[in-house]
């Protein structure tokens, strides 16, 4: 989440950790869904300029971004684990 200061970072690492909660039907804690939101943001930019040589730009495309390294994020996690819940 470039340019974003920590406030920001935090809310919108907490609401696309939910929305990936939710999409995954898992269940987190609010500082889990923070952590999970915040680092699928990393996973879904380095991907996104890994794959399009450019990433989703403000605060809406962040948001898509986190959401889709998080669900990554959350699917890794369960399939390295072998859980069906995480």
């Amino acid at each position: 989440m470039e340019g974003f200061g920590w406030i920001m970072t935090i809310i919108l690492g907490a609401l696309a950790g939910w929305i990936a909660e939710r999409i995954m039907k898992s269940n987190h804690t609010l500082l889990l869904n923070i952590v999970v939101g915040i680092v699928g943001a990393l996973l879904g930019n380095w991907l996104f300029r890994l794959l399009f040589d450019a990433t989703l730009g403000g605060i809406v495309g962040q948001l898509i971004v986190a959401v889709i390294g998080a669900v990554i994020l959350i699917w890794l996690v369960r399939a390295i684990s072998g859980r069906s819940r995480v």
